[in-house]
């Protein structure tokens, strides 16, 4: 009998490629950096969400409606975007990107009289921190991403 020499299942291309995303995952959710634009970046989605509520313009339900569901949208997002779904977090920033550029332009778009001094404030503020996050998130995906830096050059 006759046994041909079979190759394991851990130097499987595929296992071997899998490891390494795992890897780059685990290096960039650990950076200092990455940590904190994820923290921010959840916090302005939840006071975005909230803000009718503390900025005092929760009877301008269209608006308050609307600044709802973008914070929510922005929080799931950005948050655990570098840990679990790594290969997709430069994509997801930018979506972020668009949600925060809509954030600024919200108070005129939303249908109704909404475009009080508070809500323009509020949601300009909030839009350029949401912004920043996000294009801060995305210059962290590509900067991990960048095949110069993975070997070293």
């Amino acid at each position: 009998m006759t046994t041909t020499p079979r190759s394991s299942m851990e130097t499987h291309p595929d296992i071997v490629a899998m490891r390494a995303r795992h890897e780059m995952a685990e290096r960039a959710t650990s950076t200092p950096m990455a940590q904190a634009v994820e923290a921010l970046a959840f916090l302005t989605g939840v006071y975005l969400a909230a803000s009718p509520w503390i900025a005092g313009f929760s009877g301008l339900s269209a608006l308050a409606v609307n600044n709802l569901i973008v914070g929510i949208g922005y929080a799931l997002l950005m948050s655990g975007g570098f840990g679990r779904a790594y290969e997709r977090t430069h994509s997801m920033a930018w979506a972020a990107c668009a949600l925060s550029l809509w954030t600024i332009i919200a108070p005129w778009a939303v249908a109704g009289d909404v475009s009080t001094t508070r809500t323009v404030v509020n949601n300009v503020i909030v839009g350029v921190i949401g912004l920043l996050l996000a294009l801060a998130a995305s210059a962290v995906a590509r900067e991990r991403r960048s095949p110069r830096r993975d070997r070293g050059m």
